[in-house]
């Protein structure tokens, strides 16, 4: 059904149920996997002096991708890691219209609702791609936290 799924993740353990997801997918299928993450670029503060910073950022990131996708792909499953810098919402609608990007795979985080509060913004990122990207977005929600109690007593 998909040939091409991405998933962006922050490098958070948050992510873990999207990308599991995503592999599923892809498992049912013969759908090409990317994961893909960007690293925010500090505004105001010219790239050459964080030359540095940033490469040692884009080390651990692609170290990260790496396991996620030891973690999670089946063998000969089709799957690749992309380090981007930049802005995480523009970057990832950008990148997803370039390589025809069938399903977006994203985690969808609770935050606590202030919407009163006018530096919020557009909203999380997964709201942004939501809605600006042309393919199908898949949200996917973390399951509740165990509690660690198994019933009453």
């Amino acid at each position: 059904m998909f040939q091409h799924i991405l998933v962006p993740i922050d490098l958070s353990d948050r992510n873990e149920h999207a990308v599991r997801t995503a592999f599923e997918l892809a498992a049912s299928g013969t759908a090409r996997v990317t994961v893909l993450h960007v690293i925010t670029r500090v505004i105001g503060i010219p790239l050459a002096e964080m030359k540095t910073f940033y490469e040692q950022l884009e080390g651990k990131a692609h170290t990260r991708l790496a396991a996620t996708i030891r973690r999670h792909a089946q063998p000969g499953m089709d799957a690749r890691a992309v380090v981007l810098l930049g802005d995480p919402p523009r970057d990832v609608v950008r990148w997803a219209d370039r390589p025809r990007v069938d399903l977006i795979v994203i985690g969808s985080h609770s935050v606590e609702p202030r919407l009163h509060e006018p530096s919020l913004g557009w909203g999380t990122t997964s709201y942004k791609v939501a809605l600006l990207c042309r393919c199908p977005v898949l949200l996917v929600k973390a399951p509740p936290p165990r509690t660690g109690r198994r019933g009453r007593t």
